[in-house]
């Protein structure tokens, strides 16, 4: 059973990293969640401090000079933090992008 929760779990993250890279639905999904009376002023602020806390101090493990690999860290982290919010959002917005289709 344990095994089976696990594939569960990465499937259910694979369905959310797509939908951070469908830019279609991810940019009106952002600001639904932020206009969404659903979603509470602490959480939608704690996104926006994560948000400008990796602006202001970007943890680079790989450093951006050498280019393409630079840039993996940079979409990792915001992917996180995209997770993060995704996790936050009210199920009826979740619902309707379809992040957590079964």
């Amino acid at each position: 059973m344990a095994i089976f929760e696990e594939v569960k779990s990465m499937l259910r993250l694979w369905r959310r990293v797509k939908f951070i890279f469908n830019i279609r639905k991810s940019i009106p999904f952002l600001i639904r969640f932020f206009k969404s009376k659903e979603v509470s002023n602490r959480k939608k602020g704690l996104s926006i401090f994560f948000v400008i806390a990796y602006i202001l101090f970007p943890w680079d493990i790989i450093p951006d000079f050498l280019l393409l690999l630079g840039i993996v860290d940079d979409v990792a982290v915001f992917t996180y933090i995209m997770q993060l919010m995704v996790k936050m959002a009210p199920e009826s917005l979740k619902e309707e992008y379809r992040i957590e289709e079964e």
